[in-house]
């Protein structure tokens, strides 16, 4: 769905999750209930699918989440490739066991543009750097798409 039509959806005081898909882990943010700023909040580490949505269901419920935006990774030319339709797969396997609304933010770049901060700005190692990436990706994603709700 458009993030137009995400936005009917949601309620007054709900938070927004956003995630970072890969295969081994998944970046998770999640935005306060005023959807106006979005935070790193943890890294799923992948097992299997019926664990990663009981994970994700935990934090739907302590989080108070009511839509979820999942960075797409577009290829430079805009097209899709194989990890843009695994993203999607997801997206809709989590949909089958939570019903919350979700749209896709344009994620290019977003990896690369955070780990440019966190090397730059933050100084941080690369261990260190291995253990913020994929939330804090996700974090740049899902602020990107909140700050896109705030002027529709």
């Amino acid at each position: 769905m458009e993030l137009q039509e995400l936005k009917q959806h949601l309620k007054t005081y709900e938070a927004l999750l956003g995630f970072d898909y890969g295969e081994k882990r998944l970046g998770v943010a999640v935005s306060d209930l005023m959807r106006s700023i979005a935070t790193p909040y943890k890294i799923i580490e992948r097992k299997s699918l019926s664990k990663d949505i009981d994970e994700i269901k935990k934090i739907i419920t302590e989080k108070e989440i009511g839509g979820i935006i999942y960075g797409l990774p577009l290829q430079m030319d805009g097209t899709e490739g194989e990890t843009a339709q695994k993203v999607k797969k997801f997206a809709e396997q989590v949909f089958s066991q939570t019903g919350l609304p979700f749209a896709f933010w344009d994620e290019r770049l977003s990896s690369s543009a955070v780990e440019s901060f966190l090397i730059k700005d933050a100084d941080l190692s690369r261990a260190k750097r291995k253990k913020v990436l994929d939330a804090s990706a996700a974090s740049y994603i899902l602020q990107g798409a909140l700050d896109a709700l705030s002027r529709i």
